[in-house]
């Protein structure tokens, strides 16, 4: 237990007498408004200030961020409630990032901070080189930005560093949707990303999220390996991600779908620079409407991929959510020649992996096709699980032999 003496003088958020103390001593992130005594004190904090937690019987459990404005009042940034969250305290946990990045990747492309993954809740940061995308998706994050700016640059020595507003979870916070430039500048062209044998161009300024989705690496890896040799549709495409991967793998042709010219253009780009045009195409449109025209075509390919967007992005939009994956999985399964391959994937933290998988299998077997489930994947390392929040560990892909 921290001395009293040392902790701060700052404000102080108690829990109800029957909340539960236990969860946060053993490491929970988040301490939601009705658990919390908000007195008219507390409800006039400023978002984005630190405060001491104490438990019910007034004993100090941790340094938290507190956003009266939000469902989640507080969130935990140090369980040392003396800790004082300074550019020190920025430092130390964006150096520990970085040195877990280092010891994966060879090169300094890859999500530098998972927010609550990494110890910084509600903060996202991307490296693509020499600079970094920044989503402040929290109020203490926001209100700490400069700070935080100043510690990355020491911790990582990138010249430039870009705030992403784009992100839901600033919405929620109550933060603008202002994108800026924090130091340097901003790169006047899309920036190349080598992963996985494929080029990949990042618009970091126009483009979805922070320009790349880092998250799926490892499992473009697994398909890359199957790829060889054969034919692939990737759909929900984005920048080309489960294509070029399988071009580089050795695929014979690639066709990716996605409803933004803008991505499938970059994605020509990156298919350019890896000499692999001539085994390249794409076709924008909805991919619910590209599915069923080509099913209209009788198309078939010995490897599909549907990577859509989160499509249970909360509890209350689960069902709908996980009817979506399933006309997902049932509209792309006539598409796989006998015994190809088909993976299914989503980032839906509300749709959990049994959840999904159902969902899944319900498609496939509503389309006339039996399965086989080789392989479940899940977010690279520079993804970090925090095991008392199943949010951090959102993303799931599943590969079937059909």
């Amino acid at each position: 237990m921290t001395d009293s003496k040392t902790i701060p003088d700052r404000p102080i958020l108690r829990l109800k007498p029957k909340a539960n103390a236990r969860a946060i001593r053993r490491g929970a992130p988040w301490v939601f408004d009705n658990e919390l005594v908000m007195d008219r004190r507390s409800k006039a904090l400023a978002p984005g200030s630190i405060a001491t937690l104490e438990d019910g019987e007034r004993k100090p459990l941790a340094t938290v961020a507190v956003n009266p404005g939000s469902r989640i009042v507080a969130r935990v940034l140090d369980r040392d409630a003396s800790a004082l969250v300074d550019f020190d305290w920025c430092h130390a946990r964006l150096a520990k990032a970085v040195s877990l990045r280092e010891a994966v990747y060879d090169a300094p492309f890859y999500r530098l901070v998972h927010a609550e993954g990494d110890g910084l809740p509600g903060l996202v940061i991307d490296r693509f080189g020499d600079t970094c995308v920044m989503q402040p998706n929290a109020a203490w994050a926001e209100a700490h930005l400069e700070i935080l700016t100043e510690a990355l640059v020491a911790a990582t020595g990138v010249t430039n560093v870009l705030k992403n507003a784009a992100g839901r979870g600033r919405t929620l916070e109550g933060l603008d949707d202002v994108d800026t430039v924090l130091r340097g500048a901003a790169p006047d062209a899309a920036v190349p990303v080598e992963m996985n044998g494929a080029t990949y161009m990042a618009d970091l300024t126009g483009g979805q999220k922070t320009g790349l989705f880092y998250d799926q690496r490892e499992n473009q890896a697994f398909v890359a390996r199957l790829a060889r040799g054969h034919s692939v549709l990737d759909v929900f495409s984005h920048v080309g991600g489960f294509a070029l991967a399988a071009l580089a793998g050795g695929a014979t042709s690639a066709l990716a779908v996605d409803g933004s010219a803008p991505a499938l253009a970059l994605a020509e780009e990156g298919a350019q620079r890896m000499g692999a045009t001539n085994r390249f195409a794409t076709r924008q449109g909805d991919a619910f409407d590209m599915l069923e025209a080509l099913a209209g075509e009788d198309a078939r390919f010995d490897l599909v991929i549907c990577d859509p967007p989160a499509f249970a992005p909360n509890k209350p939009a689960l069902e709908k959510g996980l009817r979506a994956y399933e006309r997902v999985a049932r509209l792309a399964a006539p598409l796989v020649a006998k015994d190809g391959y088909l993976v299914l994937c989503s980032c839906s933290h509300a749709a959990d992996l049994n959840a999904f998988t159902g969902a899944c299998l319900r498609g496939i077997g509503r389309s006339g096709r039996r399965a086989q489930l080789l392989h479940t994947g899940f977010a690279g390392p520079d993804h970090p699980l925090l095991p008392q929040l199943a949010e951090s560990g959102y993303l799931k892909a599943l590969v079937f032999r059909l």
